[in-house]
């Protein structure tokens, strides 16, 4: 676990953060978004709008990677990228002092998280490394951010992580690769992989439905998920096999069936490269985006049908959030925001080694 010495200090540097005033207050219906970035050798959170213009700016300690966003209270936690062991608790419109988090003894994030539809708890993905299992980690918010005990996710690497519509039950994206803070990002069970989506009843913690992918797919790693407007959850991998292989990355659940896997047309899959960086959908949940920094791409899917809709090309493009019907906004590691659809894209902010390097992820709050 991090020394109390790294604690005080990410702590003081997050006081510092308080300094930074949010650029007018926010607006109720304003579309506001949360991304982690490195800035001039600097990583920070920025939560901005939807021009790409900064209206907060909260340093980090190291690399960020996505958020849990409890939307009606304007409040978010921000996660270290995988194996991470810390994670910031702030206020969106930049009330209060930044809070960290510290990964329990044994534990680290895998990056993403939720909050309950009552706010009153927040939920992990995590790594009981020594034991080789996925666990979500519960916290307490109203006792700051303590952590409570864990439910078992059913499955090895649990990354992405979201709350179904019923408000009560989480799906967790059980990646299925095993891996140990001491060897860096060392995948050490490829040939055993065992992907998953398990579904989490929040207040008992048992798992209601699990799906498996079929076998000959089993090194298809699931990541990261979105629901969809008819409450389908809709899921992006990447792939651990042969180099040379060409499986489909992007799928569909709707509870009790089996998982649907949409490859789209050959050359959009060789493009991607085995890789699927970030899923989202646009403002009415009936068009799905999955972007490929690989292949520099985003393809957009109908929802009801998974037809595949088109693609829009972007270099190093990843972070992927609604913006309109029809629409996302996206991000790239090269500092470029981009306004996106299947038939066209509009740039809003021109890609420039003097802009911030966007991670992973674009969230909308």
């Amino acid at each position: 676990m991090r020394s109390m010495e790294i604690d005080r200090r990410t702590f003081l540097s997050l006081l510092g953060a308080a300094a930074v005033a949010p650029s007018g207050a926010l607006a109720s219906d304003e579309q506001i978004y949360l991304a982690a970035r490195a800035r001039a050798g600097r990583h920070e959170v920025a939560v901005l709008d939807a021009r790409g213009a900064d209206r907060l700016v909260p340093p980090i300690e190291d690399r960020g990677h996505s958020f849990a966003i409890d939307h009606g209270r304007r409040t978010a936690v921000a996660f270290a990228r995988a194996p991470g062991r810390y994670a910031v608790a702030f206020d969106i419109a930049g009330k209060a002092v930044p809070q960290p988090l510290v990964a329990a003894e044994g534990r680290h994030f895998f990056g993403h998280g939720i909050f309950s539809p009552d706010g009153r708890l927040m939920f992990a993905s995590e790594n009981d490394y020594e034991a080789g299992r996925g666990v979500t980690g519960i916290y307490d918010v109203g006792k700051g951010f303590a952590r409570l005990g864990e439910f078992d996710c059913g499955g090895i690497g649990p990354h992405d992580v979201v709350l179904m519509p019923d408000g009560k039950t989480a799906c967790v994206a059980n990646g299925g690769i095993l891996t140990h803070p001491d060897y860096d990002k060392l995948k050490l069970n490829i040939d055993t992989m065992a992907p998953s989506l398990a579904y989490l009843d929040l207040a008992s913690g048992d798992i209601v439905e699990q799906v498996s992918l079929p076998t000959d797919l089993h090194k298809l790693s699931i990541r990261h998920l979105i629901v969809d407007a008819y409450g389908a959850v809709w899921f992006g991998c990447q792939y651990e096999g042969e180099a040379s292989d060409r499986p489909p990355l992007v799928g569909r659940h709707r509870r009790g069936h089996e998982p649907e896997m949409f490859p789209g047309p050959a050359d959009l899959l060789r493009r991607m490269d085995n890789y699927v960086g970030s899923v989202s959908a646009d403002a009415s949940g009936a068009v799905v985006a999955t972007s490929s920094p690989l292949g520099g791409l985003v393809a957009f899917w109908d929802a009801a049908s998974g037809r595949y809709l088109g693609e829009q090309s972007m270099a190093d493009v990843c972070g992927v959030a609604p913006l309109k019907p029809g629409h996302v906004l996206a991000t790239t590691g090269r500092g470029a925001v981009d306004d996106m659809s299947p038939d066209a894209c509009r740039s809003i902010m021109e890609e420039s080694a003097n802009h911030p390097a966007w991670d992973n992820h674009l969230r909308l709050v």
